[in-house]
């Protein structure tokens, strides 16, 4: 089913909002469109004004653009305290983000909203946040990019799985599920955004 009462808004947070966050943004939502979660919002903050109304770095635009996903219409933008409140997923990209969302959360409820993207990464899911960061590529060069690109899409599936769940506990419904509903959702496979 495509058609959606409930919606899930995710944020991803990085420094300046425009290497790793905007990367993350879309290639979440390119995944969402591709698996048909028309409820899972996703957009993207810093958490300084560093950069606030500067567009993507130009090299995370190009690896964007390289896999097919515009990113031509990203402005940056600082953090606002009021999404605490109107987001219901909070991904750090990296630990400073993550301490510093946890610093400035405004209760337990909110607390509860923020994790590490690379938590979804099945291959450090299982680790101290504190190994699951992703650097950041601004320092360097083409290569960072792409290293950022590979560990944002390990964590995409467990991301776009994440949602998915919490969309049907929100309203009842399957959520791009092209499967019979008497199947097993643990046979449910992911499509790739690479």
């Amino acid at each position: 089913m495509t058609s959606m009462s409930s919606q899930y808004r995710i944020i991803a947070v990085c420094t300046g909002n425009i290497c790793r966050s905007p990367m993350a943004e879309l290639m979440l939502a390119e995944a969402f469109r591709a698996e048909r979660l028309t409820g899972a919002l996703v957009d993207s903050a810093g958490t300084t004004a560093y950069e606030a109304g500067h567009p993507i770095d130009p090299r995370a635009a190009r690896k964007l653009t390289s896999r097919n996903i515009s990113s031509d219409r990203h402005v940056a933008r600082e953090w606002r305290a009021e999404w605490f409140v109107s987001r219901d997923l909070i991904l750090a990209l990296d630990v400073d983000h993550y301490g510093w969302l946890r610093q400035t959360a405004p209760d337990g409820e909110s607390l509860a909203k923020i994790r590490m993207l690379r938590s979804f990464d099945p291959a450090v899911a299982d680790k101290d946040p504190l190994e699951q960061g992703i650097e950041d590529p601004w320092y360097g060069g083409h290569t960072d990019f792409d290293t950022t690109w590979n560990l944002i899409r390990s964590s995409v599936p467990g991301i776009v799985e994440h949602v998915r769940a919490q969309l049907q506990r929100l309203d009842g419904q399957d959520h791009g599920d092209d499967q019979p509903s008497d199947q097993p959702k643990a046979q449910q496979r992911v499509r790739s955004i690479s």
